[in-house]
């Protein structure tokens, strides 16, 4: 039985565990996935550049390729229904005139603006340092990567962030350029098999500095 929508920001908020362990005869759709990726990509990004980059690990065969580099998360892997790649791009600003055009051709942004944009974001995003870029791309998709954990609770599923891996050799094992493409985190999806564990959270007199 497919997992009914939920609209409770709320329990959808709370109610997220890190799960593990997943039914292993659960698949979720192509179509599904791609339709959570799409909300997830609804998150902010600098310049609006959006350089998150997925790999959806579906396949038998992409599953044996990505089990050696994934330390000792081999259970997610195993049983889940995908896992998600997320990779930060370090020549986003090569979508730029894709992103603002479009944005003028439906009527979102002026052509003046645009042509103001443009000018200014391409040069500078290009003469980024490799370390000034690397911090954008990777805090930009993980807002993405935080964002589809939402979405797919929304829809029923449940995730588990995974930053133990090969990072080194992740790009070009999936046929990705390690030069452009920066491994962010691995997202394991499905439909959970256990409930996981309710986590402490630090209160906001712990985290918070009034001035």
């Amino acid at each position: 039985m497919k997992p009914v929508p939920s609209n409770d920001f709320n329990a959808i908020m709370k109610g997220r565990r890190s799960i593990r362990a997943y039914r292993s005869d659960y698949r979720i759709s192509r179509e599904e996935l791609t339709g959570i990726i799409r909300d997830a990509a609804t998150a902010p990004s600098s310049g609006n550049l959006q350089p998150w980059r997925v790999v959806v690990v579906d396949s038998e065969e992409g599953k044996a390729r990505l089990r050696p580099l994934v330390m000792f998360n081999t259970l997610q892997n195993d049983t889940s229904s995908a896992m998600l790649l997320i990779f930060g791009d370090h020549r986003q600003y090569e979508n730029a005139d894709f992103i603002f055009d479009t944005a003028v051709e439906q009527g979102k942004m002026p052509p003046e603006v645009r042509d103001r944009q443009l000018e200014a974001i391409k040069p500078h995003y290009a003469a980024l340092t490799r370390e000034q870029s690397n911090d954008i791309v990777k805090v930009d998709s993980a807002l993405f990567a935080m964002q589809l954990m939402l979405a797919a609770r929304a829809r029923g599923y449940d995730t588990n962030p995974i930053g133990g891996f090969e990072a080194d050799k992740l790009a070009e094992a999936f046929d990705l350029d390690p030069q452009r493409y920066a491994p962010v985190m691995i997202l394991a999806l499905g439909k959970a098999e256990e409930t996981g564990y309710e986590s402490v959270r630090l209160e906001p007199e712990r985290i918070t500095f009034w001035r």
